[in-house]
C-alpha cells in the first residue's frame, strides 16, 4: 500500500491504473486528502477484501471511516463536499449542472471509446481510436477558450478529461497541429503538482 502524502492516513483508497482510479486520485492530490493506496491490480488478496465491502467489486472504493463509497464520480463529489477547499465544481447552479452534464458526457462518449482501443479488436480499435480524435477535435473551441475546460478555474470536468489525455500515446492518437489549443490545456494540467502526484509507476510509462 502506498500513500498520497507522508500523513497518516485516515482513508483507504482501493485503486487501479484504469481512468475512473485516475481522476479520484487527481481529486485527492488537489485536496491534499491524507489516503492510503491500495493498489488492487497488483494485489490478489486485496481484491479478495475489496469483495467483502464492495458487492459490486468496482474500482475505485473508498473507505472513510464507516462510509464505503463506489463509483467514481460519487467518491469524487463527495470529496469536493466533504473537503470544499480548493473547490472543483462551481458555486452557481447553472454551471455546476453544465460542469456534471460534461462529466456525463465524457463517461458516456469518451471513456468507453478508450476501453475499446485498448480491449477490443484492431479494427474496432482503429475506428474507436479516429472517432475519439474527431470528438476532441470537435471540441477544440471548450479547450481553447479559457485556461481550463470551459472554466478559469480548474475543476472535477479537468479530473475526467486529463488522465485521458494523458493516454494518447498508448491509444496511439497523435494531436494533429491544428489542436495546439488542447495540447496547451494537457501540458497546462499535467504540470500541476497535484496531477504528477496522482501518477502511479505504471501510469508514468504511459507518456513517454
Amino acid at each position: 500500500m502506498a500513500a498520497l502524502n507522508n500523513k497518516r492516513a485516515a482513508m483507504i483508497l482501493y485503486s487501479n491504473s484504469q481512468l475512473e482510479s485516475h481522476r479520484t486520485r487527481i481529486v485527492l492530490t488537489e485536496k491534499d486528502i491524507t489516503t492510503g493506496i491500495i493498489e488492487v491490480d497488483r494485489y490478489e488478496e486485496e481484491m479478495k477484501m475489496l469483495t467483502k465491502i464492495n458487492p459490486y467489486q468496482m474500482i475505485p472504493t473508498l473507505l472513510d471511516r464507516d462510509l464505503v463509497l463506489y463509483d467514481s464520480r460519487i467518491i469524487m463529489e463527495y470529496l469536493d463536499e466533504r473537503f470544499p477547499h480548493p473547490p472543483l465544481l462551481p458555486v452557481y447552479p447553472v454551471a455546476r449542472a453544465k460542469c456534471r452534464l460534461m462529466m456525463y458526457r465524457i463517461d458516456q462518449d469518451w471513456y468507453p471509446l478508450v476501453n475499446t482501443i485498448l480491449e477490443e479488436d484492431a479494427k474496432k480499435a482503429d475506428k474507436a481510436r479516429k472517432t475519439l480524435l474527431a470528438s476532441l477535435i470537435d471540441t477544440l473551441p471548450a479547450f481553447a477558450k479559457t485556461p481550463y475546460f470551459l472554466s478559469d478555474e480548474f475543476s472535477l470536468v479537468d479530473c475526467y478529461i486529463a488522465p485521458l489525455l494523458w493516454r494518447l500515446p498508448i491509444l496511439k492518437i497523435e494531436l494533429p497541429k491544428t489542436a495546439k489549443a488542447i495540447a496547451n490545456y494537457a501540458q497546462r494540467v499535467f504540470s500541476r503538482p497535484a496531477f504528477q502526484q496522482s501518477l502511479t509507476d505504471t501510469e508514468r510509462e504511459m507518456n513517454k
